[in-house]
């Protein structure tokens, strides 16, 4: 598994769908000051990642969830993902969006799913899991038996490990933050030092900042 991890984190920081950033940091739309910031969407600009993101999705839920009937993805960002995932499975497919639309049907799952479906889900990207539970929750209201998860990336918080735990779900992701700052320091992306600094992050992300901010 480390393996792949490695190598999750390679192929997307030469694409720049990862950025580490330590002493200029990105601010997400939490408000949180952030030295990583991830668009695994990028990849579906390149052939070859995005062909090895969906492979290695489709083995993670061969091993870890074979009796899935169907998939879902989590809107927007796994949309596309999810698709490609469904067709290379041949299984049925549906999104799931935050929340139902305003108008016309007022659908929150778009797409027709076997009734009794035992459904994978897909994910782009886990941070606090909130929203992906989300997802989850709107498919068991709907009478789907959700299997578990597989995901491009997680952060690795706690908090969502233990959201996780408390939805009795199964998470599998592709690739880390751990894995990803080895690659970073084995190939000069970053630091010794920013090594550091990254690690201090994800201790406390809610209240970090930047060593060239505190120093001000």
């Amino acid at each position: 598994m480390s393996q792949l991890k490695h190598a999750f984190a390679e192929k997307l920081l030469r694409i720049k769908a990862i950025k580490l950033q330590p002493n200029n940091p990105f601010t997400w739309a939490s408000g949180w000051n952030s030295p990583i910031y991830t668009d695994n969407r990028i990849a579906l600009s390149y052939p070859d990642v995005r062909s090895f993101v969906k492979l290695e999705l489709c083995h993670a839920i061969h091993e870890n969830f074979p009796e899935a009937t169907a998939v879902a993805g989590v809107a927007t960002g796994a949309i596309a993902q999810g698709a490609l995932v469904a067709d290379e499975l041949e299984l049925p497919y549906a999104y799931v969006r935050p929340k139902p639309k305003d108008h016309g049907t007022k659908n929150q799952i778009e797409g027709r799913l076997p009734e009794g479906a035992k459904v994978v889900v897909v994910e782009d990207l886990i941070s606090t899991g909130s929203s992906s539970l989300k997802a989850v929750d709107a498919l068991r209201e709907a009478g789907f038996e959700v299997v578990g998860m597989v995901a491009s990336y997680t952060y690795g918080f706690p908090v969502a490990e233990e959201a996780f735990a408390k939805a009795g779900l199964k998470l599998v992701t592709l690739g880390d933050y751990d894995h990803t700052i080895e690659i970073a320091a084995e190939t000069g992306y970053v630091s010794k030092e920013d090594i550091e600094v990254l690690k201090e992050w994800r201790k406390n992300p809610a209240e970090w900042q930047a060593p060239a901010a505190k120093a001000e």
